[in-house]
């Protein structure tokens, strides 16, 4: 059974900065592609970046050129990389891997993070 274990939340003012981590335990993780997702209250979870397991990355347009996606294999851990964040960016966020365009795991419990204007 995998396990998504994320940190590194927390309360920041805007333009601030955080690094997330997740790591993910009993996988195979360097064979899947991994994502970040967010939830915001009443919102929907969205798709905020991925990585391929040789490192191509993708991002949505709200964060392109402020987030950068990372992944360590050797330690099954991928890293959210936020700077400038916005009061628009607080969300609860989640890892999971992905294939074809789906989740692979269940969600685990996710990391708060707050941004103050």
């Amino acid at each position: 059974q995998v396990q998504l274990v994320e940190s590194g939340g927390g309360l920041v003012q805007a333009g601030g900065s955080l690094r997330l981590s997740c790591t993910a335990s009993g996988s195979i993780f360097g064979i899947n592609a991994m994502a970040w997702y967010r939830q915001a209250p009443g919102k929907q979870r969205e798709l905020v970046a991925r990585i391929t397991p040789g490192g191509n990355t993708n991002y949505a347009d709200s964060v392109q050129g402020r987030f950068t996606i990372s992944r360590d294999n050797a330690k099954n851990t991928v890293y959210l990389r936020m700077n400038s964040l916005k009061p628009e960016d607080t969300a609860v966020y989640y890892c999971n891997a992905v294939r074809f365009g789906s989740t692979l795991y269940t969600w685990g419990q996710g990391t708060q993070v707050s941004v103050s204007s």
